[in-house]
């Protein structure tokens, strides 16, 4: 008997009432393990002040959870011998060591996933555009010299000493894929990892499209205790510059597809990584608790290590949970970005893991 064939057709029913509790616009969620996806369901609405129905077909944005994404498109580069983890930052932008600050020329790729490079936490170096979305040149162009101003800016702390979350470091990281493969970050992910893993709903930015159509989940804020939909357009996402850091969207099922991949890669089964370069990927330096794009914290659910990581631009909110040593993960996504979002996801990866553990 299927390990999750006791669970019973009742999840909608089950988020449209947290839905209605945390007062979100539209909730999605989905447990998955054993090769394939368990349960999934959308609930609400596409926009709060419409009644047009959100669907497992929507694109959900996933915030910081693309940087997971761009970690294992390094992992894939170090398994095909075209870097190394050791490999340092005076190595692959040898073009900018006259402008480059002494503390980052040894940084190496590893600290940079694992957030210890030393870059401020702040996004944008200075010297930055005031407006990254009006920047010349290519995605590719752009992040090149978001490189070179990274570089140039006085580092937050020793590099290697301390753990600092920052969009930086994926946005370098980012930077580095193109550099080495001579193809955009955004086409890079297509081929690698979208296509192979079957996500045909994976894309980048706001899911939306302009002019002001309801064609899928509109970003929400909350302020003064009213709800505010984003309209589609430049405003509803942050610079897509900030893309390896940041900005894939696809529907709950496709993350859950993804979410199988890390299941398999972490368990030493995937055939697209091997065994030594997953242990990399999940394994924190000592003393920390971050590894190349994973929150990796100890789960008794979980049966120990697990994975996790939230992602939000601010109008959105997204949550993953992989129990590696039980081959069970769960995904959950509100198109809305706070007074209640968290919430709302943390409730719904909750609900499924009771799910799991009754079973």
């Amino acid at each position: 008997m299927s390990l999750f064939s006791a669970l019973t057709p009742e999840l909608p029913a089950a988020l449209e009432a947290l839905r209605a509790k945390y007062d979100v616009p539209a909730l999605a969620a989905a447990s998955f393990g054993s090769g394939s996806i368990r349960e999934s369901a959308v609930v609400g609405r596409r926009k709060y002040d419409d009644p047009t129905p959100a669907t497992l077909n929507d694109a959900f944005h996933l915030g910081s959870c693309t940087k997971s994404m761009t970690a294992t498109l390094i992992a894939m580069a170090v398994d095909e011998k075209k870097l190394e983890w050791e490999t340092t930052l005076a190595t692959l932008f040898p073009e900018y060591a006259r402008t480059t600050r002494p503390e980052f020329r040894t940084v190496t790729v590893r600290q940079l996933l694992n957030q210890r490079s030393g870059f401020l936490s702040e996004t944008w170096p200075a010297g930055s555009p005031p407006d990254w979305r009006r920047a010349p040149g290519s995605l590719s162009e752009q992040r090149s010299r978001y490189v070179k101003l990274a570089l140039a800016d006085a580092p937050a702390n020793p590099p290697g000493t301390t753990f600092l979350y920052s969009n930086r470091n994926y946005i370098v990281a980012g930077s580095i894929l193109e550099t080495l493969t001579r193809t955009p970050w955004e086409t890079w992910i297509q081929q690698r990892l979208f296509r192979p893993l079957a996500m045909t709903t994976a894309g980048f930015g706001a899911p939306a499209t302009p002019p002001s159509k309801v064609d899928a989940p509109w970003p929400h804020v909350v302020r003064d205790g009213r709800y505010v939909p984003i309209p589609p357009g430049v405003g509803a996402d942050n610079p897509a510059v900030l893309g390896p850091a940041g900005t894939v969207r696809c529907s709950i099922e496709d993350w859950a597809r993804y979410g199988l991949f890390h299941l398999s890669a972490a368990r030493g089964q995937s055939r697209r990584l091997s065994p030594a370069v997953s242990r990399e990927l999940y394994t924190p330096p000592k003393g920390s608790g971050y590894a190349c794009g994973w929150s990796v914290p100890n789960r008794s659910w979980g049966g120990g290590m697990v994975l996790t990581h939230t992602g939000s631009n601010t109008m959105n909110f997204a949550v993953i949970w992989l129990a590696p040593r039980r081959d069970f993960g769960v995904v959950a996504a509100v198109n809305q970005g706070n007074a209640g979002a968290d919430a709302a996801c943390d409730a719904v990866a909750s609900l499924l893991i009771e799910r799991y553990r009754k079973i």
